[in-house]
């Protein structure tokens, strides 16, 4: 079993920053895929970003160059740096990741944007 524990969620006025951290333990031991979701309120939780096995980072169209996905392997941590922060971006954020044929998620952190 992982458990992923996301923080760094908040409210922030528009054109701010927050980094929001996942960090992961259990049984880690292969990595297909970690990524961020985030779901508004009334739509469907929609892919911010993921990073393949293979190194390849993918971003939702409206947040490249504004979210950057990282992670350190040696804390079993991922990142999600947001930069101008949009009213749009609301929404609860989760983390996942791929372990074989396990898909795990965090909790959700919520950030709020205002205008």
């Amino acid at each position: 079993q992982v458990q992923l524990v996301e923080s760094g969620g908040g409210l922030v006025q528009a054109g701010g920053s927050l980094r929001l951290s996942c960090a992961a333990s259990g049984s880690i031991f292969r990595i297909n895929s970690m990524g961020w979701y985030r779901q508004a309120p009334g739509k469907e939780r929609e892919l911010v970003a993921n990073i393949r096995s293979s190194g390849s980072t993918n971003y939702e169209d409206s947040v490249k160059g504004r979210f950057t996905f990282s992670r350190d392997n040696a804390k079993n941590t991922m990142y999600l740096q947001m930069n101008s922060l949009k009213p749009e971006d609301t929404a609860v954020y989760y983390c996942t990741m791929r372990q074989g044929v396990d898909d795990y998620w965090g909790q959700g952190t919520q950030v709020t944007v205002s205008s």
